[in-house]
């Protein structure tokens, strides 16, 4: 299968470049630069001159907090582009993925999301990533809107890397303990991605790493994971202060039959260590 990735620079376009071109598909993959998702005419063109099969939507705009003063600018990439994007690949006779988010949920529900729970985003980067799902199934029918969650990897700046670069400057951080999510590696989810393109199961899917934590949780995973010697204190939300709300309670699970799974978020970021550990 030829599959053609937008996104290619991020951490999960990165990897699934990789993921994609290791289980024998014919990649092709353009960041920004070559592709800018927003610009209709120039997806349009690059995707009329690869003729994929498949295209797998990673470009997006992840400042969750600079959403809030800068919503017409996500909504470019994460609505509009997301639009653009499905509808040259419908043109060209290709399905699409478009990789969405948990944070389209309000975290009310006090339990783990499934895909036929209804969106209730809180932040401008929430509404513009709902955009973007609903921009998708709208230009293509042959389209997979797969939600995940706290995404890391390293290919990207990420929460991992943000504590561990805390860590060489202070003995001690503060994280907030009221927001539940399931911190994915994206290396898991892209090899996760080239499963679900090999199926026909179009439509809304959850693919987040198994189990919970709070990022109070994750980060003192982290630094009992790396061998580093650093204190986790304990923070509200209102502590903290953030410009955009988030969901409290964000996990997700999947209700398909045939779901796709992914390894723990533990599991994950002890292949991110032992990754990044490679790469140094």
């Amino acid at each position: 299968m030829k599959v053609l990735i937008a996104g290619a620079n991020g951490q999960l376009g990165k990897d699934m470049v990789l993921a994609a071109g290791n289980v024998g598909h014919d990649v092709v993959g353009y960041g920004r630069a070559e592709m800018d998702v927003a610009d209709a005419e120039a997806v349009k063109r690059r995707i009329d001159m690869d003729r994929p099969d498949m295209v797998i939507n990673c470009a997006a705009w992840t400042d969750v907090d600079g959403a809030e003063t800068a919503e017409e600018g996500a909504f470019a990439v994460n609505g509009t582009g997301a639009g653009n994007v499905a509808a040259a690949a419908r043109e060209a006779g290709a399905a699409v993925v478009f990789v969405s988010t948990d944070y389209v949920f309000d975290g009310e529900k006090g339990a783990p999301y499934v895909e036929s729970d209804q969106p209730a985003p809180l932040s401008a980067y929430g509404r513009t990533k709902l955009a973007g799902e609903e921009a998708t199934a709208a230009a293509n029918p042959r389209h997979f809107i797969v939600r995940s969650s706290g995404l890391f990897g390293i290919g990207g700046g990420n929460f991992v890397a943000t504590m561990l670069r805390l860590a060489e400057s202070t003995n001690e951080v503060l994280v907030i303990r009221d927001q539940v999510t399931s911190p994915t590696y994206t290396w898991h989810l892209a090899y996760g991605l080239t499963r679900l393109i090999d199926g026909i199961e179009y439509g809304i899917h959850h693919m987040a790493a198994a189990g919970q934590c709070s990022w109070y949780e994750f980060a003192r995973e982290i630094f009992e994971q790396a061998n580093v010697d650093c204190k986790v204190l304990s923070g509200t939300t209102e502590m903290l202060g953030r410009p955009a709300a988030r969901p409290a309670f964000s996990a997700m699970v999947s209700q398909r039959e045939h779901a796709i799974t992914l390894p723990s978020w533990n599991d994950g970021l002890a292949g991110y260590l032992a990754q990044r550990s490679e790469t140094n």
